[in-house]
């Protein structure tokens, strides 16, 4: 989802570090990788087939996510992290550099505004990095900005505002398309906390009508992402609150328009494999955020708290995948919140826990599993499901990472390469704010 090819110039950890703790684990690895193969081979699986498909597998990395989050109450910023964009890229590229998965990095417009597009686009290409879909911000009010957010954006009763946010989103599109982008994302935190305060119908139909004008302001090669969120900033009522309105929504625009599933934007206990089933189905499922929740939106890592529900979305995605014969392509990218980690750590763990689900979906039984579903045999089919899910795939994560010139181990790479150390020598440090998420 916008990734250029590009030619890798310059390099965030040196190859040579790399190399040396690679060295090391290097016997062990390859005899973990042949017992797994073995294990693979006696159902009937090619394990090089499987770690050929991981390393089709890109997720793309947030802009925001580099720096460390926070909460309403507080947020700790700790040494060494990035305090612009041209910072934000570096650290980016030292997490695709050792986990081979994550080419593609997606900005945050106002908060990745920069006075030269060019030198951030070449410089990511110098790092061998990509862009995925970027995104607009009509939930914050910015400094000089004429007319406020507080009631609303795309949807606010106000026709100049309204007006002043599709401005924004349209300034987006260009800029992503001079970084070669493919792609717009578009939340809004517009809704209402009171009954009485706003009339449904008539917001969304204002939010239709204000993002048919965004839509038609498109590149031709370009799909709009439309983000729900169950809640916050708004709780009484969301405009854009569940994947039916979005579906409904992507529907009325276009065959451009698709929806975007953040992990941590549904209430307690929902189904969301099944969300995934259902936009797929109907050909609406544009992309995701992956996170980990326990509680509400929660950014954790991905996989951290619910990896069998993490399993059980890839093996929807794999499934669906199937049914499309070619024409599925969904656009990955984590979405989280740093707080207490640092974020190239936690983005490391994450790219491990979805590339291992992943891992876990293809290998599934797929023939066993239909016929156990046609004669309703329903412990044999879940028995299916658990035997992948429980299968340690490790080292087809591992290969897939080593073949890409990246670590077998990232996270302990990562730490040897003293990265982050480096960084807090030569990065001025960001000032500890009263609260917010970035």
């Amino acid at each position: 989802m916008g990734y250029v090819a590009v030619k890798k110039t310059m390099s965030a950890i040196p190859q040579d570090i790399i190399d040396q703790e690679n060295a090391k684990l290097m016997a062990a690895h390859q005899a973990d990788y042949d017992a797994l193969g073995v294990r693979l081979a006696r159902v009937g699986i090619d394990i090089e087939h499987i770690v050929d498909r991981l390393m089709t597998l890109e997720v793309g990395i947030p802009s925001w996510g580099m720096v460390s989050g926070g909460t309403r109450f507080a947020r700790f910023p700790m040494p060494g992290e990035p305090t612009h964009i041209l910072e934000k890229i570096e650290d980016c590229a030292a997490v695709h550099q050792v986990s081979g998965l994550t080419p593609r990095i997606s900005l945050h417009f106002p908060w990745d505004k920069a006075n030269d597009i060019d030198e951030v686009r070449d410089y990511a290409h110098a790092h061998g990095m990509g862009f995925d879909a970027v995104n607009s911000n009509t939930f914050q009010d910015q400094p000089g900005q004429r007319l406020s957010y507080k009631y609303g954006s795309l949807t606010h009763s106000d026709p100049a505002t309204r007006a002043q946010a599709i401005e924004h989103n349209l300034e987006c599109i260009e800029i992503g398309d001079r970084l070669c982008a493919k792609g717009l994302t578009v939340w809004i935190g517009d809704g209402s906390n009171f009954a009485g305060q706003n009339e449904f119908a008539d917001t969304l139909d204002r939010y239709l009508e204000s993002m048919k004008a965004i839509y038609a302001a498109l590149p031709h090669d370009w799909r709009l992402f439309i983000e729900h969120k169950l809640y916050e900033p708004a709780f009484y009522a969301t405009v854009i609150q569940d994947w039916g309105t979005s579906i409904l929504c992507a529907q009325q625009l276009g065959p451009k328009a698709q929806c975007l599933v953040d992990l941590g934007h549904h209430a307690p206990s929902v189904n969301i494999e099944l969300i995934v089933a259902r936009l797929a189905q109907f050909g609406k499922l544009g992309g995701f955020h992956f996170n980990d929740s326990k509680y509400g939106d929660d950014d954790l890592d991905a996989g951290s708290l619910n990896p069998f529900q993490l399993f059980l979305i890839f093996n929807e995605l794999v499934y669906a995948e199937t049914r499309a014969r070619g024409q599925f392509n969904p656009a990955y990218m984590m979405d989280q919140s740093h707080n207490v980690t640092d974020p190239i750590e936690s983005l490391l763990n994450s790219a491990r826990a979805i590339a291992g689900a992943y891992v876990k979906a293809l290998i599934v039984d797929r023939k066993a599993l239909r016929e156990y579903q046609s004669s309703n045999d329903v412990m044999m089919a879940h028995h299916c499901l658990r035997m992948a899910y429980e299968t340690d795939v490790r080292p087809a994560l591992a290969m897939a990472r080593l073949r890409k010139g990246g670590a077998i181990d990232p996270m302990m790479t990562f730490r040897a390469s003293g990265y982050r150390a480096q960084k807090a020598r030569v990065r001025k440090s960001r000032p500890a704010i009263g609260g917010g998420i970035i």
